[in-house]
């Protein structure tokens, strides 16, 4: 059994000067949590993606590379990465540097999201809410199996046998579907 925590990270109020936490503070305080929650010897920290103005994580693999540098053993994943509205190659390659940068703890949570900013921000229709994250899924846990690829899908630009780089220091790099 796996004991870990997760965050949306987002703004609160200040219990003292009962005024909203700067995004920068907030990110801070994510870092030191992270940090404690490593001591205390949890086995997994999550952090969510959300593009809104009441959380501060928009790219999970940046924030947890930061979190990675400050801590030695707990595993480090999405929660979730919102891979519907998302490119799979750059979420496999930015988990991909996370695993090697912290020596092989990044995971990925792939999901739909609890929000739907992302849809229109990156230029999707709700429409295709459940094609998308088919699609992308399967893209994802293809670049997951091999290094070169060849895609053609309804929602990407095709791919046509070009390796993908760098490549996870774990084999495979877990992928988990979140719900």
């Amino acid at each position: 059994m796996e004991l870990g925590i997760y965050t949306f990270a987002e703004r609160t109020t200040d219990p003292n000067t009962g005024e909203t936490v700067s995004p920068r503070q907030r990110l801070r305080d994510l870092i030191e949590e992270v940090e404690l929650a490593d001591r205390l010897g949890l086995d997994v920290f999550g952090v969510g993606e959300h593009h809104r103005p009441d959380f501060v994580v928009s790219a999970p693999a940046i924030v947890l590379a930061a979190a990675g540098e400050q801590t030695d053993n707990i595993r480090l994943t999405s929660a979730v990465n919102v891979i519907s509205s998302d490119d799979p190659v750059r979420v496999f390659q930015d988990f991909a540097i996370l695993d090697l940068l912290t020596g092989g703890r990044a995971e990925i949570m792939a999901g739909r999201g609890s929000f739907i900013e992302s849809f229109p921000l990156f230029g999707y229709e709700l429409s295709d809410y459940d094609s998308l994250f088919e699609e992308k899924l399967l893209m994802l846990m293809e670049l997951r199996e091999s290094e070169r690829i060849t895609w053609k899908g309804k929602h990407r630009p095709p791919i046509d046998d070009r390796g993908v780089y760098p490549r996870p220091l774990q084999q495979p790099l877990p992928i988990w579907v979140a719900v």
